[in-house]
């Protein structure tokens, strides 16, 4: 069997039907998450454990392979030729290889474009601060990353730097300088990269994920220092997000980290991709701008005060994700039933949506 033409083909079906995901396992057909559900390609073979390790080997250089092969798993980015580019990560599972390929757009959408709140242009605007963009895996974080990060290369003149693992968007430099930085590619490790950052004269960082609490020191201390810092963290709500950030670190530092926190935090965005009525998915977003009440809440340590706060602030442009999800339904871009399934309170959300 030609695994390289067969890995093409794959590859070329994931662009065209513009499915987020395809995945690579042992005993199944390759599948494509299509609008977030998991939908197996009839036409192609099952996956034996001679074909996963063909495909596999397709995707790698030798060099790749000798990695995996000791680490057990490798997190890198692929392209076909000029038509599709993946976030890929190859594992192991029950002794037998399998992938997940995450399909990364070519174009960078805008905000508009991807039907987010228009109160995040202001995020771009920034000439200091901490945004954070936090969610589940595969609702879009990136993405919205990528958003602020190209709105800001094509109104401002910024020098902006970016530490993925790996990379992701390919930003096309307009008015900014953009240096992307890949781990292991042009860096030894993450937290090299990101001890170095301050001394490349950056003006935006944006850090591909939030790990520990090095990396989280690290761009609240470049917050303090005169630089915009935008990165994830895979937490559900803003309050959850404040918790996770100060538990990471120990409890003699947590006093510290509480208040450079407070300091340094402009925004959080919490999203979710939602399966739409019509087909497709769209955007239930909850925004947290940080102002004195949220920030006296932070320093406080109250963060199950947050959401009062959030709720009751709608004219600053914050909104909760409960009223996020209850718009949709109203405006029918989702059902009810889907809305419940990704909201953290159904029975608030159920009120919500049946006030006029």
């Amino acid at each position: 069997m030609n695994y390289k033409q067969l890995l093409n083909d794959l590859l070329l079906t994931t662009a065209r039907q513009s499915a987020s995901d395809l995945h690579i396992g042992v005993g199944r057909r390759p599948s494509l998450r299509l609008d977030g559900v998991l939908v197996p390609l009839e036409k192609s073979p099952m996956v034996t454990p001679e074909v996963a390790e063909g495909l596999i080997t397709a995707l790698i250089t030798p060099e790749q392979k000798q990695v995996f092969l000791k680490n057990k798993t490798l997190d890198f980015s692929y392209s076909y030729e000029d038509k599709a580019r993946f976030r890929v990560n190859i594992f192991f599972q029950r002794g037998y290889m399998a992938a997940a390929l995450r399909l990364i757009p070519a174009k960078i959408k805008t905000i508009e474009e991807l039907n987010l709140p228009a109160i995040l242009h202001d995020f771009t605007k920034l000439s200091q601060g901490f945004v954070l963009v936090v969610g589940p895996a595969g609702h879009g974080k990136s993405t919205t990353l990528a958003a602020f990060v190209d709105e800001i290369n094509k109104q401002q003149s910024k020098h902006i730097i970016t530490v993925e693992d790996p990379i992701e968007y390919m930003f096309t430099q307009d008015r900014s300088i953009i240096s992307q930085r890949e781990v292991k590619l042009d860096t030894i490790g993450f937290h090299d990269a990101l001890r170095s950052l301050l001394r490349q004269d950056p003006d935006v960082l944006m850090i591909g994920e939030m790990r520990d609490n090095e990396s989280i020191s690290t761009a609240m201390t470049a917050s303090e220092t005169g630089h915009v810092v935008f990165s994830t963290l895979h937490t559900n709500s803003a309050a959850q997000t404040i918790d996770r950030i100060i538990d990471s670190f120990p409890p003699e530092q947590q006093g510290q980290v509480t208040s450079q926190l407070a300091a340094t935090l402009v925004a959080i965005v919490s999203q979710r991709l939602v399966p739409r009525i019509d087909g497709g998915r769209v955007p239930a977003v909850e925004i947290m701008i940080v102002n004195a009440a949220i920030r006296n809440l932070i320093r406080e340590k109250k963060s199950y005060q947050l959401n009062l706060v959030i709720e009751t602030s709608l004219k600053e442009g914050m909104i909760t994700l409960n009223r996020s999800l209850a718009n949709l339904v109203k405006q029918r871009i989702i059902s009810l039933e889907k809305a419940e399934l990704y909201s953290q309170n159904p029975s608030e959300l159920k009120v919500l949506v049946e006030k006029v």
